[in-house]
């Protein structure tokens, strides 16, 4: 029988839990390298016990770690992120220059076809490529060489590169995303690149409409089957693109608030999206204390809420940009993790839910794998 593993990042862990295609029964391996943030764990589709890790502590630094038998044993691989060049400055919080600095890795995208070929997304915003296992990593230094990288600045987060989307039909189509400077395209592997922001509209930082950077993106994703359509959670709106980012439409529709952090889309229905709003970028909490999933079976506009065992009322937790997955088991699978230390599952697409563990330290990253 399939089963499914949940890859689960803590302020003070990794966890591992598994169970068998019915996904009532779980299995808790960790804390892994217990006392360290995990910002992120996320496995090989070419080979699924292969995973990856981004330790990480103000103290000793960053430290990549890496599994070859599905997190049971883990060892630290190569750990030097050296920007190509001269790093150069990009914009501060206050507008003043800043040099760019390595500080974190936040978000690992393995190959879809080599267990040894593996991106990462770092803090300081910047995206590396390892083809060894994570042994040696080289900056893909188009990207900060693009014209208007000396314009990028942190969100309230840092200034980090958060989404990578690999394009399943063309190995040179890679999409990433900055939180705060916005999404980027790139066509040819990762020479060059391009802003894809055009519709999103920050009136609170950006009085220009047509600001080519400068966008707080929180998330993006897509379905493999249609790469050229992109769901984006920003900082507020939720978005549309059906051009592979050459433009975008808003589609919060009845979302109670279109603010949040994470957004997923089905397994099997391209059209089926999730989102877990949150009251406000100042109050990180669900609207009225009440903790809900919302989805669409339209592609947005047109949302209803999923509450089945879920919190209703009391509840202020948040969901961060990564802690959300789905399984491609049939019926699709739906996850996510709160910085309470609870990790919801619904075996059913998001019609029921139930907390597959409680009382973790505060989840950060939430990533699952369909194993055979």
């Amino acid at each position: 029988m399939s089963g499914v593993r949940v890859l689960v990042g803590t302020r003070k862990g990794a966890f591992v839990l598994t169970a068998d295609g019915q996904r009532q029964r779980w299995e808790v391996s960790g804390p892994h390298f217990g006392g360290w943030e995990i910002y992120h764990l996320k496995g090989s589709p070419a080979n699924p016990n292969r995973l990856y890790a981004s330790q990480s502590s103000d103290w000793f630094g960053q430290v990549i770690q890496r599994s070859d038998d599905g997190g049971k044993s883990w060892e630290p691989v190569g750990n030097q992120f050296a920007y190509d060049g001269e790093p150069g400055t990009h914009r501060w919080y206050d507008g003043t220059p800043h040099p760019w600095e390595f500080k974190r890795v936040w978000h690992f995208e393995p190959s879809l076809t080599d267990p040894d070929s593996v991106y990462a997304g770092v803090e300081d915003a910047a995206l590396f490529r390892s083809s060894d296992g994570g042994l040696s990593w080289q900056e893909l230094p188009g990207l900060r060489g693009h014209g208007s990288a000396k314009d990028w600045q942190p969100g309230a987060g840092g200034m980090c590169l958060h989404t990578i989307l690999l394009d399943p039909n063309d190995p040179q189509r890679i999409f990433i995303a900055i939180s705060a400077a916005g999404a980027f395209r790139t066509n040819d592997g990762g020479q060059t690149w391009r802003p894809i922001n055009r519709g999103l509209v920050s009136p609170d930082v950006l009085p220009d409409p047509n600001a080519e950077v400068g966008h707080c993106v929180h998330r993006i994703a897509m379905h493999p089957l249609r790469p050229t359509v992109l769901f984006m959670q920003k900082h507020w709106d939720v978005m549309r693109s059906d051009d592979a980012g050459e433009s975008w439409r808003e589609i919060s529709g009845n979302l109670p608030s279109d603010f949040g952090f994470p957004i997923e889309v089905h397994a099997h229905e391209p059209d089926t999206i999730y989102v877990v709003p949150i009251k406000s970028d100042a109050e990180h909490y669900p609207p009225e204390g009440k903790l809900r999933v919302y989805r669409s079976r339209t592609g947005g506009n047109e949302w209803e809420p999923l509450t089945n065992g879920l919190p209703q009322s009391d509840c202020y937790v948040n969901v961060l940009r990564d802690a959300m997955a789905v399984d491609s088991l049939d019926r699709c699978g739906v996850y996510f993790g709160t910085t309470g230390g609870q990790v919801y599952a619904s075996p059913d697409a998001g019609d029921s839910w139930a907390a597959i563990v409680r009382d973790l330290p505060a989840v950060v990253s939430v990533e699952v794998q369909t194993l055979p």
